[in-house]
């Protein structure tokens, strides 16, 4: 009879041996455009913290607040005792920032997407989804039990040939990522609208690496198409934690009763809900504005210096910049963030199954808090590294 230790270790043994095996860095301090990183200090091109709010007085002061009247903890889910005003007031505010008829609160992106896309489909139903969108949403299609074709990444003629090929069913939903966020490339969301109606779909969009960033006030790239399910986390670009599903009322109504990820897990905290509220209200301010012409600026420069040292990315000068290793290797990509951060940039090298086998990459985020000479120093410590990088 096998040792069931044996086993787990065996396997770690075989991550090891892919160079694919993870470890946890130690951070310190706040998520800043500058880190302490095991022990070292670097610029930080690693966090989501787009628009440099997570460390932001304005959602520590909110949070404090709501503390002092409203207490810590929800205490409970949604459906028990944990519906509290604060949640209740945050969904009217999404849903009308959004311009959809209601929204729900989740506890994480990762929570909203797998609920979701379960709790719209089933084994009668039929899912089309990018090949390259977020794992949460590949979850959510295995929880579903639906039949899921994946169409080619971003490919509006391998999708329409699907969609017509595949039979009559109860539901058609499409799903797929606005921003890749290993990729930094867009979905054609125009154009996806429009299959969507044609074939009767729903489309459902995750704008996790859009809110806050992209679209009119900072409302991600859905903003005047007709979307009929859009995803967003509060903990990227927001500088917080959690997530929200805006759509129509039914949609919202049905997700509140089967999204498992929502019925059977406590409700948000007071000073999460409180910190997210100020966050969103501070995009329509001329400060949201100046720092998302801020990010929009910095995201062009580095772009800019990476075409001037022959280094290729997604053509569209995105706030999300990846860097392919030669040879997509797993063990050259942790080589060079190891190198990078030792010149005192940290990147995160990302591998499988992030990313596609043979796809193994360096992420850069960009951050509407980093200045000109942190920009520069990290297309610096890239130019040592040339050789590593297609």
């Amino acid at each position: 009879m096998l040792d069931p230790l044996e086993t787990i270790l065996a396997e770690l043994r075989a991550l090891d041996d892919a160079g694919l095996r993870r470890h946890m860095r130690a951070v310190d301090g706040p998520q800043a455009a500058e880190i302490g990183v095991d022990g070292r200090r670097a610029i930080n091109f690693s966090s989501n913290n787009y628009l440099g709010l997570a460390d932001s007085p304005l959602l520590i002061d909110a949070a404090r607040r709501a503390m002092e009247t409203g207490g810590f903890g929800a205490g409970a889910s949604r459906l028990i005792v944990g519906n509290l005003e604060l949640h209740r007031a945050l969904e009217l505010r999404i849903a009308a920032w959004k311009a959809t008829e209601a929204a729900l609160l989740f506890n994480s992106g990762y929570q909203a997407n797998v609920g979701l896309v379960s709790a719209l489909a089933g084994p009668e139903d039929s899912v089309f989804s990018d090949e390259l969108n977020h794992a949460s949403l590949i979850d959510g299609c295995r929880l579903a039990r639906a039949n899921v074709i994946v169409y080619k990444h971003t490919d509006l003629a391998d999708l329409r040939q699907k969609l017509r090929a595949e039979p009559a069913r109860r539901r058609r939903l499409i799903l797929t990522d606005s921003v890749f966020s290993m990729d930094g490339d867009l979905a054609p969301l125009a154009e996806l609208s429009e299959l969507a109606r044609e074939h009767a779909a729903l489309l459902i969009v995750d704008e996790a690496h859009a809110v806050g960033v992209l679209g009119p006030f900072g409302v991600g790239l859905c903003a005047g198409l007709a979307v009929d399910v859009q995803m967003g986390t509060l903990g990227k670009a927001l500088g917080g934690f959690g997530a929200y599903v805006a759509a129509r009322r039914p949609i919202v109504d049905l997700l509140a009763n089967r999204a498992r990820s929502f019925v059977f897990t406590t409700a948000l905290p007071v000073p999460v809900v409180a910190a997210a509220q100020a966050a969103i209200d501070w995009l329509a301010t001329p400060e949201g504005e100046t720092r998302r012409s801020l990010l929009a600026a910095n995201a062009a420069r580095f772009h800019r210096g990476l075409l001037e040292l022959g280094l290729r990315t997604t053509p569209t000068p995105s706030h999300v910049v990846p860097l392919q290793v030669t040879g997509g290797d797993p063990r050259r990509a942790m080589r060079v963030s190891e190198a990078l951060l030792d010149q005192g940039v940290f990147a995160q090298g990302i591998r499988p199954p992030t990313v596609p086998t043979g796809t193994a990459r360096i992420r850069f985020a960009l951050m509407a808090t980093h200045t000109a000479a942190q920009i520069d120093r990290a297309l610096d410590a890239l130019a040592a590294q040339r050789a590593s990088l297609t």
